[in-house]
């Protein structure tokens, strides 16, 4: 199944394009009777950007995205093809576009029945928009924070992004749903004159109204006058503690692969040796709870399956699919991998789809990153993490670097510096070794919070964490 492309960009005047309900009815109407799902998201961005202590860019744009599914029988089965375009669209030629691609395709092996349906309240309501008002008081904590960097021969940088993404989802079979996700990001970075220190500091975020700028300067400021001395620390197996949004990064690699069907094939971490799946088994020693919940307070997300593409795991035939809550751990053992229904139905289990919020927590923990430094008689504070790769599927082994800051922690306090390191770990390794964890808060992975932005995650004090070469990055 390949992708069909063409037409205009996708950023316009939101004046030039029709209502996004209106386009799901036309490219159903050019499709007939056979079996199509048209996918609409329509997103409004506003962002701000700013280096040395003064704002650079800042405006909003608007893109508009139309996927269009078209399933064809054929040689005994289904075959689905997929048409994508940006911008406004002809909805005949996508159509057809979409139904050449399945014919060009063989049957499809996550074939399903379309889910049935019908149209729910507000689905033909316009797309809400975002603009720069709501990063106004973003922008006005910055002015206060440039100022007070200048007066500390510090640099302040980073940017302040808002998105309003609503999805438009029809189907053939009658269903219509909508979901409207905002999503806003603030990443600060504190440099000192000579560039010799840096910090980095992140929220993620529906509306900016529980952003506070001041308590973010206030951290980055921190970790600079940290590093006001040096230590060296040889590359090595090291007792660390992770803040939460370096935690999120490591989780999201973890439920990116928690896929049913490379498991069954013997291609992961949660492929049972001989033959089958790690369901079920223990794979932390601390009872770790981690879980997805599409209607969680505070970070909620789609309640339905949008899928523009078939993987593995995820379906275009499971489209308009109702999410509900999963545990993927619990009690420290792996309780359920993804599926679509085609693949659930062959392996007999229930079908479940990725997760697109992520939720972590050890029950009975409390306590912030700075807890855990108290109750630590030597090791490393990291910052964030960043480039992560994975290098092994089979054992989730991940590389990366750390950045903006490894603190030296000697008897329960914060004594210095080091430099940055090359890690090589598994997410799983991590968890299994992990000595303790803090309380739970929103958090933002400077590495994979840009695509799964909704993540909450306690801070861990970990045990043997793997730095395998010291690094020059910053």
């Amino acid at each position: 199944m390949t992708a069909a492309a063409g037409g205009r960009p996708g950023s316009s005047r939101a004046g030039d394009l029709p209502p996004a309900h209106e386009v799901v009815e036309q490219v159903l109407g050019a499709a007939g009777d056979e079996g199509c799902v048209v996918l609409v998201e329509d997103a409004y961005e506003a962002e701000v950007r700013f280096a040395n202590n003064r704002t650079t860019t800042n405006g909003v744009r608007r893109d508009r995205r139309v996927t269009v599914v078209r399933m064809v029988g054929m040689g005994g089965g289904t075959a689905a093809g997929v048409a994508r375009q940006a911008g406004a669209v002809d909805a005949v030629a996508l159509a057809a576009a979409a139904e050449a691609d399945a014919r060009a395709s063989g049957p499809a092996d996550d074939a399903a029945p379309l889910v049935e349906g019908s149209a729910e309240a507000g689905f033909a309501d316009e797309s809400p928009r975002t603009d720069l008002g709501v990063l106004g008081g973003v922008l006005s904590s910055l002015g206060g924070a440039f100022r007070r960097a200048e007066d500390a021969s510090r640099r302040l940088s980073g940017y302040a992004e808002h998105r309003m993404a609503t999805t438009y989802l029809g189907s053939s079979t009658g269903l219509r749903r909508r979901h409207v996700q905002p999503s806003g990001a603030l990443h600060l970075v504190a440099r000192s004159e000579d560039g010799t220190r840096s910090s980095w500091a992140g929220a993620g975020t529906d509306d900016f109204s529980d952003v506070d700028v001041e308590a973010l300067e206030a951290q980055v400021g921190e970790g600079l006058a940290r590093a006001g001395r040096r230590i060296e620390v040889p590359a090595g197996r090291h007792e660390v503690i992770l803040p939460p949004d370096a935690v999120a990064d490591l989780m999201i690699a973890l439920a990116e692969s928690a896929g049913g069907r490379e498991a069954e094939e013997g291609r992961t971490a949660f492929s049972r040796p001989g033959g089958g799946t790690r369901v079920g088994e223990e794979l932390t020693p601390l009872p770790f709870h981690l879980w997805t919940d599409p209607h969680q307070p505070g970070l909620e997300s789609a309640p339905f399956l949008a899928a523009g593409a078939s993987g593995p795991n995820v379906s275009v035939f499971d489209n308009g699919l109702p999410l509900a809550a999963t545990d993927w751990l619990r009690d420290g053992r792996l309780a359920h991998l993804a599926y679509h229904r085609a693949g659930a139905a062959r392996s007999g289990v229930a079908a479940v789809p990725p997760p697109s919020n992520l939720t972590l927590d050890l029950p009975g923990a409390a306590g912030s990153v700075d807890d855990l430094v108290a109750r630590t008689e030597r090791g490393l504070l990291l910052t964030c993490l960043w480039y992560i790769r994975e290098v092994d599927p089979a054992t989730l082994l991940l590389t990366g670097l750390t950045r903006d800051g490894v603190y030296v922690v000697e008897d329960g306090e914060v004594v210095g510096a080091t430099t940055n390191f090359r890690f090589n770990e598994s997410p799983v390794g991590v968890l299994a070794r992990t000595i303790e964890a803090g309380g739970v808060r929103r958090s933002l992975g400077r590495e994979f919070g840009e695509w799964m932005n909704r993540t909450a995650m306690p801070a861990l004090r970990v045990g043997d964490f793997n730095m395998s070469s010291v690094s020059q990055a910053s």
